[in-house]
């Protein structure tokens, strides 16, 4: 399984080599980074900026290596800038790119959130993909299981998947098969390298993310 979390055979995707580690690896795993107009080094989490990049593993210690030791320049091969806190820059722009991706699955029925409805939904195995805050009661989370062959993702808060149900908070929430669905467990998986946090550990029961 690929570090970019996809359920199918990722060795034809295209790799590119992280500028801290050396590694190559599938584009899934991996934060590409551009020069701005001003020679400030810039995230390109979509992929899609103009301009020579370079790559760094979605990794809060590969991208703190280098920052730390001034890599991008060699990589863009031009001087640069590195913005304070870019890592958390770059943490906080995957957040919001998977909350909208988890908004997109549940505007087209893709997505559900609330325990009744989400267990409605692994019992009939709509469910590809189980979703819980990582501050909710772990007595509560306990009584749902990954579904067999799915993916669990369990490193956003209670409050960030309420943005992206349209609620203040969201404990459970499930994916249907799908796409987008995927989509959102590849941006996870980024996310999941950039976050210190417990919750980034997974679900002690079932398939992890």
């Amino acid at each position: 399984m690929s570090r970019g979390g996809a359920e199918k055979d990722r060795e034809a995707d295209p790799q590119r080599k992280c500028l801290a580690t050396g590694e190559a690896q599938p584009k899934a795993g991996l934060i590409r980074f551009v020069a701005g107009p001003e020679g400030q080094v810039v995230p390109d989490i979509l992929g899609r900026l103009p301009g020579r990049g370079t790559y760094v593993a979605a990794d809060r210690a590969a991208l703190d290596k280098a920052v730390a030791k001034k890599l991008f320049a060699r990589g863009l091969k031009q001087p640069v800038t590195v913005p304070e806190a870019l890592a958390d820059e770059v943490e906080r722009q995957l957040l919001r790119r998977v909350i909208d991706l988890i908004s997109l699955a549940r505007k087209s029925g893709a997505a559900v959130a609330g325990y009744e409805k989400v267990k409605d939904w692994l019992d009939r195995e709509t469910a590809r993909v189980l979703i819980q805050a990582t501050d909710g009661s772990g007595r509560g989370k306990s009584k749902l299981s990954t579904p067999y062959g799915g993916r669990y993702i369990g490193w956003l808060t209670a409050d960030e998947l309420g943005m992206a149900f349209g609620r203040q908070t969201v404990i459970h929430a499930a994916l249907a098969s799908g796409g987008l669905s995927q989509r959102v467990v590849e941006e996870a998986q980024r996310l999941r390298g950039l976050r210190e946090t417990e919750g980034g550990k997974g679900h002690p029961e079932g398939n992890r993310a």
